[in-house]
């Protein structure tokens, strides 16, 4: 079972700034991790997070991308792509992940990854974080952002510092 042994969060980080960009298509889902998300904040101390809404899944790049460079911590990205008829999912995907994944490593900004990949919707309810969902990918995603942020401001001591390359 995926997030079996997922970390937790012993400190209080309510002096991070963190934003969260979530997609809009496939509503029940992206409730569902929105909601895990938030838990997820509330529950280390974040006070008021950011949260911003993109259409869709290859949007988020370029939304986490301007949100890193306006000042935030952390960044929490969450989405759905359910797999069609069509080579659209794995473009949509692999833009995303890539996208992401820049966006990290350029800014210096942690990214929590939520965004789920799945063959079936069944198998994005399943993670969403829903009553009955066997995982909770938005909260794990969340906490993860998060955790990063707190070890980095940890061991270079100088939140709010970027590095752009």
């Amino acid at each position: 079972m995926s997030g079996h042994g997922a970390p937790t969060l012993e400190v209080d980080v309510a002096d991070l700034k963190v934003a969260v960009v979530a997609a809009s298509w496939h509503e029940q889902v992206m409730d569902g991790l929105l909601d895990g998300a938030r838990r997820a904040l509330a529950a280390a101390g974040v006070q008021q997070p950011l949260v911003l809404r993109v259409p869709g899944t290859f949007e988020l790049p370029v939304a986490a991308a301007r949100l890193a460079g306006a000042g935030f911590d952390a960044v929490v990205a969450l989405g759905v792509v359910v797999r069609g008829g069509t080579p659209h999912f794995d473009y949509v995907c692999q833009a995303a992940t890539a996208g992401l994944t820049d966006v990290a490593a350029r800014t210096g900004v942690p990214v929590g990854f939520g965004v789920l990949t799945c063959d079936d919707d069944e198998q994005a309810l399943d993670r969403a974080g829903l009553p009955g969902s066997s995982e909770d990918k938005g909260f794990e995603a969340a906490t993860a952002a998060v955790a990063t942020a707190i070890t980095l401001r940890d061991a270079i001591g100088a939140t709010g510092t970027r590095t752009v390359g």
